[in-house]
Formats: C-alpha cells, structure tokens, sequence
C-alpha cells in the first residue's frame, strides 16, 4: 500500500508541475498513448526481444555496452529499450543500438500487467537503481528472468532498513545482482539475497572502448603542438571561479582546452571575458593557433576525444549539481582534478583520490598546491598517471561477465 500510494502520490506531482515545467510536460506528453503507440510497433515483431531499462542517461552509458553486446552476439534480437526520464528519452530516443525506444510506464499492476504482454521480452535487464515492483512481480510470475546491472547498494537505502521489508520484496524478484562493489553483496546478503556477483560498472568497457578508436582531432593537435596542456572537461560557473585565476597565472606554462558543459554564447563569453589570456575558439581556430593559450570548444560531443591531448584533466560538475564523468579522462592516465563538494556519489572518484589518481580541491589556492606538487615531484605526476590508466584496466570486463551469464536464457 505504501508503495503504491508513492507512485500515486508520484503522478499527481508530475501531472500538476507539467503546468508550468518543462521537464514534467515531456514526461507527461511522453506516456500519453504509451500502450497503443508499443502495440503499433510491435505489431509485426517476430523477433525474441531483449528489455533494457534506464532510469535516464547516466544509467543509459551503462546500459550502452550490454546492448551492444547483445546486438553483437544475438543479432537477430530485438533491443527494447526504456526511460523513466525525459533526460535520457528525450537526448537517446534515435539511439541506433536500440530498435524500439519508449518511456516506461508507471509501474501499476495493470500497466505491468499490460506492458509485459506486448512487449514478452526473453530477458529483463535493469540498470543501477532500477527496482520497480509491479514489473518484476509481473517477470516472475511469467518466469522472464530479470537482471540488475551495475547496481550499487548503500546501508542508507530503503531496503535496509527496519521499515524496508516491502521494499526488499522488490529485490527478491530479481534473478540476479551484478554489482559494482563488495558493500553491495555484503548488504544483500545481510537480508538474505545471495544471487548477486561482483562484476563492477560497464562504463569502464565502454570509455576504454572510445579510447581505443579515438580519431585525431586536427585543431587540437596543432594547438598543442609540443606544449603541455589541461583539459578542463564540463565546465560549469562554479569551476570557472577556481580556475580563472589558475589559467591566468600559468599561462605562460601550461595550455588549456576548455570544454563547457552548456554550449551557450553568454557562457562562452563569460569565459573569454574572465581570462586574461590569449583565447581562440574552435570554430575560428585559424591555421597557425600555436600562439593561443587557450582553446575553448564552442561544439558538442567532442570531450572524450579531447582528454588524449592533456597532461592533467579537470572535470567540472563537482561544486554544483554533480561531477561529470572522470572515466574519459582516466583512460588516458591523467592526474584529475575536480571540485570538493559533490563527487562521493561517484564510486570511481572516491577510488582514486584513495589510490591518489584524482584530487577533490576546495578552491584556487588548492588547485595550484596540488599541480605545482606534480610540477615540482615529477614522481607524483607519474604516479598519478599510472593509478588512473591502471584503475581502467582493473575493471574492464563487466560487459563480458553478464553478458556470459545471460547466454543461458538467450535463445538464438
């Protein structure tokens, strides 16, 4: 009754914010019709489908390997692919590796109930977070075998706690956990779920993929030349604050690729104007830009690309809503530096500031300690680099570890 009266409670909120949020309306407007638009899809499929689901688009870049996977290895299934949020639906809704992209319905018996039917999907993989009742209830009970991947538990969760029992109802469905770390299955066994197996986090498999076909990027090349650089990755207001005055006193030492995290000209402006160095953008890079301090992309889907020029990485995010992902700028065996209020969410940012691969900095006055640390110690600088490159290696293989226990309900 709880949970129900949640998911309620849930659709009142998102059908009256829809009113006068963005956000809300798409997430609304994307379910309206959501069963006869999935019929209509479906209606001809004769193919056995594969159900993946993302809550939005950072579980979406783990659920991206598995499902190129699967379209690798069982090419004649189909990949069924769904979103709780617009932030992922609205970004990956033509995504190729997908053959049908829908929002996920709530999760009612009846919308269970219903969505199961039409789908009838051979295998139901759930990545991270996603535990939802109605439709593990309704994969059981029509023996579809339901996998978590990547998931990660914490002693804070619901299903821990005393008041947690019709929650851990949730997790008894599953056929199997593959989680990033041993806290995960200590915590599942110590409520009686022994189905769970370290396999870690597919991201890993996928970085390390781009890294391995990274096309050379000609005016990033050139701007480096023989210099050395920093990459400063998603950058928001709040790093510029630290970092203006960093790119402003080392300028004459260090080149810097600045990638924003909002492509806006208010923002791009903002930056220009904030340092006192010599600034070019890509798009007006012109043929001779060795003599440019500072190269601010001014394009989208360039970043994991660009990290391979740098000999040091910062990754914006971690003074506002959230830091972006490190693991692009890990596979190419950088230090990293980020910002010290909002990254311990990221198991792979606490991992390496441990393994002293990444740096959490409060402000300027730290940024410049800890790189002039590296400048000064080359054996610091060196070691940084061989965490990072070798904490990639450490966890590939995710991919491949679910993949190989899905094959025994994979029917060709």
């Amino acid at each position: 009754m709880l949970y129900n009266a949640s998911i309620f409670l849930l659709r009142i909120i998102y059908f009256l914010a829809s009113f006068f949020n963005g956000k809300a309306r798409l997430f609304v407007a994307g379910r309206q019709d959501l069963f006869s638009r999935i019929k209509h899809a479906l209606e001809s499929e004769q193919h056995s489908i594969i159900w993946v689901h993302c809550a939005s688009l950072g579980e979406f870049e783990q659920g991206r390997p598995l499902m190129e996977a699967f379209k690798q290895q069982y090419p004649d299934h189909k990949i069924f692919l769904t979103f709780f949020s617009p932030s992922g639906y609205e970004v990956r809704k033509n995504y190729p590796g997908a053959d049908y992209i829908f929002y996920l319905p709530w999760d009612t018996p009846a919308h269970a109930r219903k969505f199961i039917e039409l789908v009838d999907p051979q295998l139901a993989v759930f990545i991270k977070y996603e535990f939802w009742l109605h439709f593990t209830i309704e994969l059981k009970r029509k023996s579809i075998p339901v996998i978590s991947a990547s998931s990660i538990f914490r002693p804070d969760q619901v299903f821990f706690k005393w008041y947690g029992s019709s929650f851990r109802k949730i997790l008894r469905n599953f056929d199997h956990f593959f989680v990033q770390t041993t806290q995960s299955i200590a915590l599942l066994q110590s409520i009686g779920i022994n189905q769970a197996s370290l396999a870690g986090d597919t991201r890993f498999d996928r970085v390390f993929a781009i890294t391995q076909h990274v096309a050379t990027i000609d005016v990033a090349e050139k701007f480096k030349g023989s210099d050395r650089a920093m990459v400063i990755g998603s950058l928001w207001p709040e790093d510029l604050e630290v970092l203006a005055p960093f790119i402003n006193e080392h300028k004459r030492t260090l080149k810097f690729i600045i990638a924003p995290h909002e492509i806006s000209e208010e923002f791009i402006t903002e930056i220009e104007k904030s340092i006192n160095a010599k600034c070019i953008r890509f798009s007006n890079a012109p043929q001779q830009i060795e003599s440019y301090s500072v190269l601010i992309i001014d394009n989208v889907g360039m970043l994991s690309r660009l990290y391979r020029y740098g000999e040091y990485a910062f990754v914006g995010g971690a003074f506002g809503k959230g830091l972006h992902n490190i693991l692009e700028a890990a596979c190419f065996g950088v230090p990293i530096f980020f910002g010290n209020k909002n990254y311990e969410k990221y198991q792979e940012a606490k991992e390496l500031i441990m393994r002293g691969g990444a740096f959490a900095i409060a402000d300027y006055s730290e940024l410049k300690a800890t790189y002039e640390m590296m400048v000064n110690r080359p054996e610091n600088f060196l070691l940084a680099c061989e965490v990072t490159k070798a904490y990639v290696h450490e966890n590939l293989g995710a991919t491949q570890k679910i993949l190989s226990y899905c094959q025994k309900y994979l029917r060709s």
